[in-house]
């Protein structure tokens, strides 16, 4: 059987989709690819997923959809006929270039485990049926696993992440006592948008410093999701929920900077960096809360390449003034550029001028070839979506950055675009030109942010901050005045029958 690259197939997709009758496609059940986290016990996570490769029955990896309709479909049920549970299983999703992507959601948790079957028509598909012994527990079972060595295993995550590595390069050691003179005084004032966590015996505590707080629904629900996981290191910190990074001291400095955690950095500042509460978000509430998730995206990407309409494509806010001379170049050159503003609030007047643009579903943006990615207050959090799709990616020059962005390279993965816009229309033109290299550079960054932003990546990104964090704390994190416990979601406990060992806790 032919194998792929593991990066590949740790990025690759799966589909399912129910139909009756014989298969005729030109594929192979069983010479076809099945993988992914989904088909292991251990590996929880809100959304399970894995993939599949469709293979010719030459062993040659199919690169589009096999023609008519797909027949794969999968079965998933409890191992034991005693134990009925809940599990949302939505239809596949169709990648479009021979890789489907299965998704499920379970609501209870098996202990005896589950059986996974993948068909092609009647036909098992490669080595299907898959049998993940129990327990296998749901998102919201609160059983963490007291290895955290084991845990990061499991998930296969990777041994570094050079973000990581360098946004703590400016800390060699935290001093908690400084942090907590310094960062009230610094950020905590009225207007701030702060909160302030300790992690101890894998309970969360928090209490907010300023006004602008209420997006700490976003980190107490990533930081909750995590404690139900794996046993977390005592430690405490700070969380900016604002926009903008916050630490602008240099190394050399004296005070030298605080190791602020922000969801955004920028090449002026220290913050440590997480995945933005937008995609953690979209992750945790995938299949029930949102519809745009890393996942789903993969499944809804236009049309194919050649049936793409030929121009750069852009809509969103009035958040930045470059979105604006965006506009104004797409109302000058509406062969190459189709860009409006969405929603007016920092240059409201500016509506009667550019006019305001109608809403269309994100999905809808991958009918273009070509797609325009602009800061808005910061980075634009759009830019992990736009990458997972069908389209080529014209990135501003920017000094803000997110978790994954070093490991994308102009010209490889997306196509560079200065700040003031200035080469945009030339760019579109090139890329016009050069359609195969066009279409090269669009695959290339797809199938990298495919690999980066699977969602059990992002679990191993927030573990490891947290265990670097712990390793270079100077003092025991303790328990402030003011602090309340974050409580576990209701429907966790009541769902929930833990059947691994669990760790020794310390009631505060």
């Amino acid at each position: 059987m032919r194998r792929l690259p593991l990066a590949r197939l740790l990025a690759l997709p799966l589909a399912l989709l129910v139909a009756s009758g014989a298969p005729e496609a030109p594929l192979s059940a069983q010479r076809s690819l099945v993988w992914g986290p989904g088909l292991q016990a251990g590996v929880v996570l809100p959304v399970r997923y894995f993939y599949l490769q469709a293979v010719s029955p030459e062993g040659q990896n199919l690169t589009r959809s096999p023609p008519g309709q797909t027949l794969f479909r999968v079965v998933i049920k409890s191992l034991s006929p005693k134990e009925v549970i809940r599990i949302h299983v939505p239809k596949p999703l169709d990648r479009n270039d021979g890789t489907f992507l299965m998704r499920y959601r379970m609501y209870e948790t098996v202990s005896k485990g589950l059986k996974i079957e993948v068909l092609y028509g009647d036909e098992h598909v490669a080595q299907s049926p898959y049998i993940l012994k129990g327990p296998v527990y749901h998102e919201y079972c609160e059983c963490p696993e007291d290895d955290p060595q084991a845990w990061q295993k499991t998930l296969s995550c990777p041994d570094k992440e050079p973000q990581i590595e360098k946004d703590f390069a400016s800390f060699p050691s935290i001093n908690l006592q400084q942090m907590l003179i310094e960062v009230p005084k610094r950020f905590g004032d009225e207007r701030g948008a702060i909160v302030h966590y300790t992690i101890l015996n894998n309970h969360i505590y928090r209490r907010s410093l300023g006004k602008y707080t209420d997006f700490k629904m976003f980190s107490d629900e990533i930081l909750l999701s995590l404690a139900r996981k794996v046993l977390l290191p005592d430690l405490e910190f700070y969380v900016n929920l604002g926009d903008w990074p916050l630490e602008h001291r240099k190394v050399n400095e004296t005070p030298g900077p605080l190791p602020i955690i922000s969801w955004c950095g920028s090449l002026d500042s220290r913050d440590v960096i997480l995945p933005t509460y937008d995609i953690t978000h979209s992750t945790l509430e995938a299949l029930r809360g949102v519809t745009n998730d890393l996942l789903s995206i993969q499944g809804n990407t236009g049309p194919s390449w050649i049936n793409k309409t030929e121009k750069a494509f852009f809509r969103g806010r009035d958040s930045r003034e470059e979105r604006l001379h965006l506009v104004q170049l797409s109302k000058e050159n509406p062969q190459l550029l189709d860009a409006g503003i969405t929603g007016y609030f920092f240059f409201q007047e500016k509506e009667k001028e550019l006019g305001k643009a109608k809403l269309i579903g994100f999905f809808d943006f991958f009918k273009y070839k070509y797609q325009v990615n602009v800061d808005g207050t910061v980075a634009a959090y759009r830019y992990p979506y736009l990458m997972l799709g069908d389209s080529l990616v014209l990135k501003q020059d920017s000094p803000y950055y997110e978790h994954f962005y070093m490991a994308l390279k102009p010209w490889k993965h997306y196509i560079p675009i200065k700040r003031n816009l200035s080469d945009l229309l030339e760019k579109v033109e090139w890329a016009k030109e050069n359609d195969e290299e066009a279409k090269k550079i669009a695959k290339e960054g797809q199938l990298t942010a495919r690999d980066l932003l699977q969602p059990h990546r992002l679990y191993c990104y927030y573990y490891r901050v947290l265990q670097k964090y712990a390793e270079r704390q100077l003092s025991q994190p303790e328990i402030r005045d003011g602090m309340e416990l974050v409580p576990q979601p209701d429907d966790s406990a009541s769902l929930c029958q833990c059947h691994r060992k669990r760790p020794l806790r310390q009631e505060l």
